[in-house]
């Protein structure tokens, strides 16, 4: 069943692409807002753009399962064919990823200058990478002032990108999937679901490096707890944009606009999900998570924030499912077939990818796992 695999195949890219486009927003909104509390948490968040190439390239297969990822394929259009259509969708979602990105490494490339200037590429403990940045940047020495502006302006252009990107992405792999249905509200639905995700896999990474002993104590329960509220906050926010959405459609009782909410939400066996959905992503953390206690906890943090990107994981089944439903050899209709084992081994693979992507930045630049609490920039 071929069509099984690439529909997990397309469902983990899309959550793992937000893990990695929401933990960098991360740093971009520190750095935007000049916060002082993150200390290393935004420097370890900064580590997981180095999924950023696996993206563009696992993105691309997603060339090669077109006849099973695109239920509109063979369906009357009624003029939509303008947009959806294969070659369009792929350039501009290519496009847009690569723009996203690119600007997202210029951020990088002028804040590493400001962690790593009293560093020598004769001296550094990091790697090739990191040697090559120190040798370019010891040729001609920047300019602080020129560096500080330009990093800003970056900073404010990878913020707005990712609420245009993610939303169109948001749109044509994933409302797109049910091509007469869609939501206005379904862009920014998208990228606040992406920070979402992306604060809880900083949480997690830092409490498995301090487990580990690589973080020392330079993150402390402060700052799991600061950046725990953030987890918290957008925990509400995701849920006032699910909410926001779900209040119009039932409100307005608009045929064409309600199926897509009734058969999520109320048919078998797609309700048990969203009410499961729902639970986790919402209802659990936010009762959890009003404690102060909990969210200065490492371990406990780390259960939690993996449950929810489990829960968003499960949301983007929940999405796509029906849709893929109705294609020919789709997903099954009982709730115990809608999970395979592809499903265990593409999540899997997804995870050896981003844990070896995180892991090789951090050995390039090992040293900003010990910065100091307040940053120098």
């Amino acid at each position: 069943h071929p069509e099984k695999a690439w529909q997990a195949f397309l469902t983990v890219f899309l959550l793992f692409s937000d893990i990695d486009q929401g933990g960098l927003l991360f740093s971009v909104v520190r750095h935007i807002t000049k916060a002082r509390w993150s200390g290393p948490l935004a420097n370890l968040a900064e580590a997981f753009s180095a999924f950023f190439p696996l993206s563009i390239l696992l993105f691309l297969l997603l060339f090669i399962g077109q006849e099973h990822l695109f239920p509109w394929l063979h369906m009357d259009l009624h003029g939509k064919e303008v947009w959806l259509n294969i070659p369009f969708l792929f350039a501009r979602d290519l496009g847009a990823l690569l723009l996203l990105y690119g600007v997202g490494l210029l951020y990088l490339y002028h804040g590493l200058w400001f962690k790593l200037r009293t560093e020598t590429s004769t001296t550094t403990a990091g790697g090739g990478i990191q040697k090559w940045l120190l040798r370019r940047w010891e040729r001609r020495q920047p300019e602080a002032e020129a560096y500080r502006r330009r990093q800003m302006f970056f900073a404010i252009l990878y913020a707005l990108f990712f609420a245009l990107v993610l939303s169109l992405i948001g749109y044509d792999l994933v409302m797109a999937m049910d091509p007469h249905w869609y939501s206005t509200l379904f862009g920014a639905y998208h990228f606040v679901k992406a920070f979402y995700v992306g604060l809880g896999a900083v949480i997690i990474a830092a409490a498995l490096l301090q487990g580990s002993g690589r973080l020392g104590n330079t993150v402390t329960a402060a700052h799991y707890h600061d950046i725990g509220k953030l987890f918290f906050a957008f925990c509400l926010v995701w849920a006032d944009f699910f909410y926001a959405q779900f209040v119009v459609i039932w409100y307005g009782n608009i045929s064409e606009e309600t199926s897509y909410i009734i058969q999520r939400t109320m048919a078998a066996p797609w309700n048990v999900l969203a009410w499961t959905v729902l639970i986790v992503c919402f209802i659990g953390p936010f009762l959890i998570l009003i404690n102060k206690g909990i969210k200065t906890r490492p371990k406990a943090m780390l259960v939690i924030c993996s449950i929810v990107i489990l829960g968003i994981w499960l949301e983007h089944k929940l999405l796509l499912g029906p849709a893929f439903d109705h294609s020919e050899g789709g997903l099954p209709v009982r709730l115990a077939d809608i999970f395979d084992l592809v499903d265990l081994f593409v999540g899997l693979g997804f995870i050896g990818l981003m844990a070896t992507t995180v892991g090789a930045y951090l050995r390039q630049f090992p040293q900003l796992l010990k910065a100091p609490t307040r940053e120098v920039n």
